[in-house]
Order: structure tokens, then sequence, then C-alpha cells
């Protein structure tokens, strides 16, 4: 009887870690990566963008991506430099969401290390972007469409399906099938009910699964009264000491999450009629693509695309000297920039004016990765390096979980638990070490299922 060939599965990212997603299955000589994410935050994880891929990136046939945002798509434009020239398997959304973050990625990369010579801050000599934009450009005609449930026939017996993840738009769990193993990618998975999106579905079950624990070692607080009060309190305080408050934010999804909050809070009276400035293109061309009545059946059925956000004073910024004058604002307002973890973008040099003065007040919406400067705002920094340069931190920091669109413990426990056939065993991935190794000990006492948390570079076989 012949013999089923082995499948292998490496952990080259988002392993130990919330960034810099990427899993290679290789099996009867092929290699198929699923996600191809950056790395973020700590500079000793940062600097692992920079390092040899483990395999020759013109060896795999295929990248199959959860969803568009940085930390799983962002690797994509230097993989494609270095040689890969297969197939990108995406949603359509996550394709048009893909193609915004891939440029503002190559962009923010040309222009920090043209900052950094002026500067004189970099190592390097001279200072030399991960990926440029022409490396974008060439990665955007790899991308090939597939809809949520349509069976993707990858060749040598490799199956995949997609199924809606309800973390962002066009977010999805990915099922990848070889003869003798089946894997499934839970990808980013929502919360039981998003603010915009159509709640995640239960894929079919695996025999192996690897589940994000973003927020697998805490629930989300329920919200109290009518929502997000806090932030609404910090609002009106802010405004009546003439200041001006700062939200770090996804460009894309949380951006979106928050202007709708926004949008309530302003039409309750709740808080005062403020200019509400979104100053990241990103954001923008985000916010057009979750308006565009294509992606009409992934959005909430309450929703109306084009009118979800209802701001009378909306200010799109769009370019560099506009968000220059709003480093210092005249007039109490509220600024939406990115990135979300303040790792870059226009959002640093917001930070580098407000944060010395008391009047004003940074708002934090998400998950804030280890080594990161929204991190340090939170554990409650006393100065912030910008920049080569340390600026006081004299600002009020708010953290808001309610904006958070990842599941939390009971979320990611009730996606494991509903999956049929049950997995055989788990590996949890895309969280802290701390978190995943608590959040795999739940797994194993709730379902009674082995669940590990793999080591970066870590190798497995599978079936």
């Amino acid at each position: 009887m012949a013999q089923t060939q082995p499948t292998r599965l490496s952990f080259l990212g988002g392993a130990g870690t919330v960034t810099g997603s990427k899993y290679l299955l290789e099996y009867a000589g092929r290699r198929i990566l699923v996600d191809a994410g950056l790395f973020q935050g700590e500079k000793r994880l940062r600097e692992l963008n920079w390092s040899e891929f483990p395999v020759p990136p013109a060896s795999i046939s295929d990248v199959l991506v959860t969803h568009a945002h940085l930390d799983h798509v962002g690797y994509l434009p230097r993989l494609v430099r270095q040689g890969f020239a297969g197939a990108i398997w995406s949603t359509p959304a996550t394709r048009r969401l893909a193609e915004i973050v891939l440029r503002d990625s190559a962009f923010l990369n040309e222009r920090d290390a043209e900052h950094a010579a002026e500067r004189g801050y970099s190592r390097h000599r001279p200072p030399l972007p991960l990926y440029t934009t022409a490396d974008a450009e060439a990665t955007l005609p790899l991308f090939r469409q597939v809809g949520y449930h349509q069976p993707v026939d990858l060749g040598d017996g490799l199956l995949a399906g997609f199924t809606p993840a309800g973390h962002i738009l066009g977010s999805a769990s990915i099922r990848l099938q070889a003869p003798g193993a089946d894997v499934l990618f839970s990808g980013d998975l929502g919360r039981r009910e998003h603010p915009v999106l159509r709640p995640r579905e239960i894929p079919p079950g695996a025999a192996t699964v690897l589940v994000e624990s973003t927020y697998g070692d805490r629930e989300h607080p329920e919200p109290e009264g009518e929502g997000h009060e806090a932030l609404a309190d910090l609002i009106r305080r802010t405004a009546g000491r003439g200041g001006s408050v700062l939200v770090p934010a996804f460009a894309v999804d949380r951006t979106e999450v928050v202007l709708k909050a926004l949008s309530e809070l302003m039409a309750a009276g709740r808080i005062p009629d403020l200019p509400v400035f979104v100053n990241s293109p990103m954001a923008l061309a985000a916010l057009a693509v979750y308006r565009d009545p294509a992606f009409r059946d992934e959005l909430r059925p309450d929703l109306d695309p084009a009118h979800f956000v209802d701001l009378p004073q909306l200010r799109e910024v769009r370019t560099t000297e506009e968000s220059i004058r709003l480093n210092d604002p005249v007039h109490p307002c509220v600024i939406i920039a990115s990135s979300g973890m303040a790792t870059g973008g226009r959002v640093l040099h917001h930070l580098e004016h407000m944060l010395p003065d008391h009047r004003h007040a940074v708002v934090l919406v998400g998950y804030q990765g280890e080594g990161t400067r929204g991190r340090a705002l939170l554990e409650g920094a006393r100065h912030l390096k910008m920049h080569g340069r340390y600026v006081p931190v004299r600002a009020e920091v708010l953290r808001d979980d309610g904006f958070s669109v990842h599941g939390d413990r009971s979320d990611l426990l009730e996606w494991l638990g509903g999956l049929n056939p049950r997995p055989r065993q788990v590996f949890a991935v895309h969280g802290g070490p701390e978190t995943s190794r608590g959040f795999a000990a739940a797994v194993t006492r709730s379902l009674g299922v082995p669940a590990i948390v793999p080591a970066l570079g870590e190798r497995v076989l599978l079936g």
C-alpha cells in the first residue's frame, strides 16, 4: 500500500507573538504560505523582517491571505522582492483593502528611510526601505480573488476554502486540505457581534487547528449604560479645557468603528458637536471600500453603507500640509490617525506635538503590542521616543477596550467548540507568550483537546 506523503507545517511568524503571521505548509514538493505579515513592535521582532526567509521565496507556489491587516499581508512585497511569483489567494474585499495597505506601507518604508538619512538615526548607511512602491505594485497583479465557501483547487490534491471570520471586511478563516492531512487557520476572529460587520461563521472542522489568541487570557468588559461613556466623558472634559482628543486607530476597520461610535454619541447629544478629522489617506480609502455597495452583504443588515458614518463636521485630511496644521489644534476637535499602535504614520507627528500639552488627550482603542509606543502609553510612560528624541507625556491617556474587534477567550472557545469534526490538536498562535499559554490550557480544560503553543520557527508533521 502506498504511503501518504508527509505534510509539514512551519511557524514562521505569529508564534509567541501577535505579529508577523506566516505559516508554511509543505506537501509533495509544494510550499503553501498562509499569511505573510510584517513583524511589528519590539526591535528584536522588527529586525526579523530583514532576515533571510527560511525557504527560497521562489519555491512557494501560493500564498493564502486571511485578511488585509499589515501583520498578515505586509511582508508580501518583501517576498516578491526576493523572488516569489506565485498566486496570492484572498477574498475580493481583502484584495481591495490589501492594495491600500501595501501601497501605504511601501510609501512609509521609503519615507522613513529618507527621514532616517536626514536625521542620521539609522545604523544603515545609507538607510534602505524594507521594500519600495515598485515592489508593492509588482505584488498586486499576483492576487487571485475567491469568494466565501468557494472551493479553491491548488493542484496536487491540495484544496482550500474561505469562511467569514467577522474581524474586518473580507476577513476569513482558511481550511487547507492535503491528502492525509487537513488544517484550519482561524485568522483573526471577530467578536460575537461586530459593530459594522455580520457575525463570524463556524467553518468546517479539521484535524489540526491554528487559532489566534490575542485576547485569549481575558474577557472583554460588558458595555455599561449607553456604551463608551468613558470616551464620551473624556471628550467632554478635554473640550472643556480647550484641548483636543487624538485617537491612534488602525486605518482598516478600527477607524470605521470609531467613526460609527462618534456618530452615535454626537447624535445622542452625549458629546459636543466638534470637528472630527480623519488624518489618514489610507483610512479614507478603506472607508470608501466599506461603503462600496459591492460589499453590502458583509455589513450588518441594519446598516446603510452610505450613511453609517454621520458626522456634521467630518473633515478629510489628505495632504501633508493639512496634517501639519493639525499638530497644534487651535480649537477643540477629535483627530483619528493611523497607526493604531503608534508604530508609524501621521499619528507620530501629532503625538510629538500634543503629548507635552496637558490640555490634550489620547485614546487607545485597540490591542497594543509589546514594544510599541501604544503599549508604552498604556503602561504609563512619562516620556516617549519618536524620531530619535524623547518627548514628555503630559496629555491624558485613556484605554477603551469597547472598540476591540478581536474575540475574547469566550469567543475563541465558542468558535473552537463549534467545529465539526472536533480537532485532534490545537495550536494557540498570534498571542503573547503568557497569553497563548493560558489560552492553550483553557482549551485543554474546556474541550479536552491537546493545545500547544508553538515556538517561532518550529516545524511539525501533520496527519
